[in-house]
């Protein structure tokens, strides 16, 4: 695994940041790691990258122990933090032959331009730090964070600040380290996270509340689901009403239904025989999932 953390715990002063937290990273995956502000997201990312101690617990980064292998840790770890802390009177280029030279890289100048290349800098690398849009800012600093080549991305708001267009070229970016690496990836912006991650985590009052595939996330519905039926007729809602799994019935329109239910796949089962019996072709069947956004603030309103 390229991370493990367990029981991981950081308290400011009396108040508890994140809660006695556990989960699993293996290598070539992108994991979205979701929260609201406040809700101990920058934290765990600090402790992880070493910048901030554990009260209690334990994580481990390449195998390496936050606490007590902090340079190794540091070697394999990446770091965009939300605030992408840069130093302004510095030119693009210069910076990054800085980041290179504090890994003590042997190919820095081929490393910075490949950097350059990757990240869409090469229009502004004669430009101070301090000039550059809040996008090119971005930039720069997921270009520091990749360019000693780390085994784990850990990604703070990395699209904060980007136009539609650069948004695209960060996410084909990150899907394709993603192949290779592991990344750790928290934003606000929930289409990205759908865009881009197979995996999601989500942090509510230093707890996890959710962790799960994608996929399972959103279709969290306290145990339900709903299923959308499309028949070749008009029935009647009655005609639904004793079927096997089926917990209440909403017409959409004459011909569509939505059926709420606990148990899906006996609902689907029940569903196809009573279409068979009564000679009613099912035009279609599918699941309705919740959005990401709508599961997020379910489980986060709480």
């Amino acid at each position: 695994m390229s991370i493990i953390v367990k029981g991981l715990t950081r308290k400011y002063g009396e108040q508890l940041a994140v809660n006695h937290i556990s989960f699993e990273i293996g290598k070539g995956s992108i994991v979205g790691f979701l929260g609201p502000n406040g809700a101990g997201k920058s934290t765990t990312m600090k402790m992880l990258t070493t910048y901030v101690p554990p009260t209690s617990g334990m994580a481990t980064v390449c195998g390496f122990d936050i606490e007590k292998n902090v340079l190794d840790v540091r070697k394999h770890v990446g770091y965009l933090p939300e605030s992408n802390p840069l130093y302004y009177d510095m030119y693009v280029r210069e910076y990054l032959h800085f980041a290179a030279g504090v890994h003590q890289l042997s190919n820095k100048n081929s490393r910075v331009e490949e950097m350059i290349a990757m990240t869409g800098l090469a229009k502004e690398v004669n430009k101070k730090l301090g000039q550059l849009s809040k996008g090119y800012k971005q930039r720069v600093g997921l270009a520091q964070a990749m360019i000693h080549n780390p085994d784990v991305l850990i990604l703070d708001e990395p699209t904060s600040g980007l136009d539609p267009n650069q948004l695209a070229d960060i996410r084909d970016l990150i899907l394709q380290i993603g192949k290779e690496k592991t990344v750790l990836l928290s934003t606000h912006i929930m289409q990205e996270v759908e865009a881009m991650c197979s995996r999601v985590i989500i942090i509510n009052d230093g707890k996890i509340v959710a962790d799960d595939a994608l996929d399972s996330i959103q279709q969290h519905q306290h145990n339900k689901n709903t299923l959308i039926v499309q028949f070749n007729k008009t029935i009647e809602a009655a005609q639904l009403q004793h079927l096997s799994g089926l917990e209440s019935v909403r017409a959409l329109d004459d011909n569509r239904w939505a059926l709420q239910t606990a148990a899906p796949d006996q609902l689907r089962k029940a569903l196809m025989q009573w279409s068979l019996q009564h000679d009613i072709a099912i035009e279609s069947l599918q699941t309705e999932s919740k959005s990401l956004e709508e599961v997020f603030r379910m489980l986060t309103l709480k």
